[in-house]
Parts: C-alpha cells; structure tokens; sequence
C-alpha cells in the first residue's frame, strides 16, 4: 500500500531566492519523484517567484499579513492532492537521491501517521546550532527523547488525518509539535527517519536567534503549560550549554574558531527562551520551529555515529550539487 501513496511536496517561503534553487534542483534529483511540489509564498520580492516558476512549482500566493505558520501550512494542505503531505523549509536541501523514498518508508504502517527525518548543517551553521541539530535528530531512533517531537523543515503527514485536525494558526511557531502532540494523545505514531536527511541553513544574527526562540517559547508556553523558567534557570542553562559546547569541540584549535560564537548564540537562545516563557504581551509577529530540549554533552559514542552518518554520505546515491552550483538562470531584470 506504501508504494501506491502519491505525494504532495509543501514549502512555504519569504524571499528565499538564495536557498530554493538548491531545495528544488534536490528534489529533482530524487530515485522517487513527487507528484507536485506547492510553494506558499507570503510576498517574497527577490527572486523566489522566479526561481520556482522555472523549475514548474505551483505557487500559492498569500499577504504578508495573511500569514503565521499553521496557516500557511493550512493552505498549502488544502490546495495539496496526495495522499502524502511533506513539509520542507525553503532552505533545507536533501543531502540523497534517497531522501523522498526513506521518509515515506514508514508509512506502510497504517499506525503511522507521521514521519520526520534529520537535519544537519553546513559551513554557514553556527556550531551551537549544529550541536542541536545532533540532539534533536540523533544517528539512531532509540536516541530520540520523546514519542511525539516532529518539526516541519522535514517532515511527512497523512493529509486524512489533517483533514479531521489542521495545524493551529494562532500560534507563534511549534504548530508542528502541536499537532504532533494531538496524534500521539489519539494513539497514531510518530516516526522518526534518521536516513531522510535535509542540510538546514540559517543565517541569522544573533537578534534574530533570540527572537527565533522568544516567539518559540510563548507557542511552547500554550503547548505545555507547566513549563517555566525562572532567571535562575536561564543563567543556569546557558552555563550547561556553553561548557557542554566547549566540552565537545575536542580540538584547540576548533574552539578558538567558535568560542564567542558559542556563549553568543546559547546566551541569546536562552535569553530569547526566557523571556518568551514569562512574557505577558501574546500580540507579537510569528516565527519559525525548533522545540527545545536541554543539550547532552557529546561523548565518545555520538562521536561514533557520527562517524557513521559521514561514511553514509558518502555512497552513491549522495546528491552531487556541483552541477547545480555552475547553472547558470538567466532572469530579466527588473526596470
């Protein structure tokens, strides 16, 4: 049955123009290829819209003020014709030709009504970043740390069981581990694809990280109330997290390259996390995923699937972008 699922691909995006060329030319790579790639744009200027013309994405287009995350998503869904609804930021990129197969897989399960795979970085990451990326998406299932955690960067749903509970849209961001939540309390799986890997780029300033996590935390803040932090908690976590970083560089020499970059980066995402958990004021503009759990410290095991995950990298059916790298679009200018 897992194999006669059609497949409707889901990317929202604001002005994208530097990342969704690489997502869509990735996408074309695949052994499997989807039925139809939607993009929900919500007013890009640059040249999103171009770009995705020119590789046949059917475009949906929203206002500005029309957005937040769930809606988005929401439209996306409702203008989608697969069985299969798959999430995709607009700068991930899929690292295999495998990718699409891999995280359909667990859908021959009919228990199965969600399934999400890894994501790592690239050169661009902050290593802070990187760090939870391998905590959120580990090498190995039995690592993952809770049954109903999902995140739409990369992510697979049952577009049924959508249609009996869309994606909250007053939310600030978390609208992914919201409805996650929701299915797992009804009894249906979520499912964790390690070998479905995206690359996940942000380039953000630390201003932007901190909001980043602030407008998470208040989501988080109605997804789990019980959840609170004190000052006390803040100053204490983001110790962990630095030492823990620290801890895990190993080599001098990468810890110098990253060393304000990491108390930079934990600093804000804990101020922004802090503040977003104890604010009052709800009226605030939407942002992006990421739910976050306190960070492990790296030990000689992960360090072995780490190993691991770059042999896997390196088979044959890893995606070579060089050939994307020197297209060259030509695109008008505009007057």
């Amino acid at each position: 049955m897992g194999n006669n699922l059609t497949t409707s691909i889901i990317i929202r995006a604001l002005n994208e123009g530097k990342f969704i060329g690489k997502l869509l030319y990735g996408l074309y790579q695949q052994s499997k290829l989807p039925n139809e790639i939607i993009l929900v744009d919500s007013g890009s200027t640059d040249e999103t819209l171009l770009i995705a013309s020119s590789y046949g994405v059917q475009i949906v287009k929203i206002s500005k003020e029309e957005f937040t995350f769930g809606r988005s998503l929401n439209i996306g869904c409702n203008k989608a014709s697969g069985d299969i609804l798959i999430f995709l930021s607009a700068h991930v990129y899929p690292s295999h030709k495998d990718w699409l197969q891999n995280i359909l897989k667990p859908f021959k399960n009919e228990s199965v009504v969600c399934s999400y795979g890894k994501q790592r970085g690239n050169s661009l990451t902050k290593y802070s970043e990187n760090q939870i990326f391998l905590s959120y998406f580990p090498d190995q299932i039995d690592a993952i740390k809770t049954p109903y955690f999902c995140n739409n960067a990369n992510c697979a749903i049952r577009k049924n069981q959508w249609e009996k509970e869309i994606y909250n849209e007053s939310l600030t961001g978390l609208e992914d581990l919201d409805w996650a939540k929701k299915q797992y309390q009804k009894g249906w799986t979520i499912f964790y694809v390690p070998e479905a890997e995206v690359i996940h780029v942000h380039e953000e300033n630390w201003k932007q990280i901190k909001n980043r996590y602030k407008r998470e935390a208040i989501a988080l803040k109605r997804i789990e109330p019980d959840i609170s932090m004190n000052y006390l908690n803040m100053i204490y976590l983001i110790l962990l997290s630095i030492f823990s970083d620290f801890y895990s560089t190993k080599a001098i020499n990468l810890l110098k390259k990253n060393f304000f970059s990491i108390i930079l980066f934990r600093f804000n995402q804990y101020l922004g996390t802090y503040e977003g958990l104890n604010i009052t004021n709800k009226n605030i503009e939407q942002i992006k995923y990421t739910f976050y759990y306190p960070p492990n410290k790296i030990n000689k095991e992960q360090s072995q699937k780490q190993k691991h995950l770059n042999r896997y990298k390196k088979s044959r059916n890893l995606i070579n972008y060089d050939s994307f790298e020197n297209l060259i679009i030509e695109f008008p200018k505009k007057k």
